[in-house]
Order: structure tokens, then C-alpha cells, then sequence
């Protein structure tokens, strides 16, 4: 299955400048998914990340797994849009080489485990052939209205 900018829009609830995910290139349900993020001149993390010397924040490469994923594991939900994908955790995070503004990270993530709403993923982030990212991701389905009640509650 393949996703454009649009398709995407339609199940993650990010958006600019934090919607890290331009396509999908192929998923294969509760199991894998391989997917795009163009990077730009452009992009509001280049700015000060270095200015005059802009490598993209490994945090920002560590979300852009954790989108992909966010986008598997919400294909399987069918009351999306009640639901948010919340970060769990991350394990054995390693940045292997830098992301410079014009390239394109293939971030691929393969299933470990998947037990009703908690999932736990090995991500792999590419440009070309070159390992510049990897990590293992848990992520936890919540309801959005818990989630936006406990915000409620904290302001």
C-alpha cells in the first residue's frame, strides 16, 4: 500500500512544521512499512540546527520513525479518530551519520511485538544506502478525549 502527503493527512493527526512523513512506499499490515521524508532548505530545524552548517536533529529522525510507525499502527485501528498514538519509549538509539538539508530519509520499521494497543518496532532511518539512524520504538494507543482531559486539567 502506498500513501501520498494528502492520504497521510487523513490518519496522523500531526501537521507542519511537525509532520515528518511525506509518503509511504509499501506496508505490509502489523508487520512492516517503508516511508519518506524529503528534507528541505527550508525546514524550520535547519534554521538553527547549525545555522551555517544545518544537520537535521537526530530527535527530529527518531520522530520521523515514530510517525511511520504511528502511521502502521494506526491503519489497524478502525475508530481512529478517537484514538492518539503516544511515544512509549525508545531503546538502543544509535546516529550512525548526519541528515543534511536536500535528502531523503527511507525510514523502515519492522513489528517486535503487537499486543492490543501497545506495539514495540526496530526503525531504521537511510539516506541512500547509508544506516544514519536506528532504535527501538514503543508506542501506546490512547483515546484522545482522556488525553485532551488530562491536558485540561493541567492548565
Amino acid at each position: 500500500m502506498k500513501m501520498n502527503r494528502h492520504e497521510i493527512e487523513q490518519v496522523l493527526p500531526h501537521r507542519d512544521p511537525m509532520l515528518l512523513v511525506d509518503e509511504v512506499v509499501s506496508m505490509e499490515p502489523k508487520q512492516r512499512i517503508v516511508a519518506l521524508k524529503h528534507t528541505r532548505n527550508g525546514d524550520p530545524c535547519f534554521a538553527g540546527h547549525f545555522p551555517g552548517a544545518p544537520v537535521m536533529p537526530g530527535v527530529l529522525i527518531i520522530e520521523a520513525m515514530a510517525q511511520a510507525g504511528a502511521l502502521l499502527l494506526f491503519r489497524e485501528v478502525p475508530d481512529r479518530a478517537s484514538k492518539l498514538v503516544f511515544f512509549a519509549g525508545i531503546d538502543g538509539a544509535r546516529f550512525r551519520a548526519p541528515v543534511f538539508p536536500g535528502d531523503t530519509l527511507r525510514l523502515e520499521l519492522e513489528v517486535l511485538s503487537w499486543r492490543n494497543t501497545r506495539c514495540k518496532m526496530a526503525g531504521k532511518a537511510y539516506v541512500g544506502e547509508r544506516l544514519v539512524a536506528e532504535a527501538e520504538l514503543m508506542a501506546t494507543l490512547v483515546d484522545r478525549d482522556r488525553a485532551q482531559k488530562n491536558n485540561a486539567n493541567t492548565e
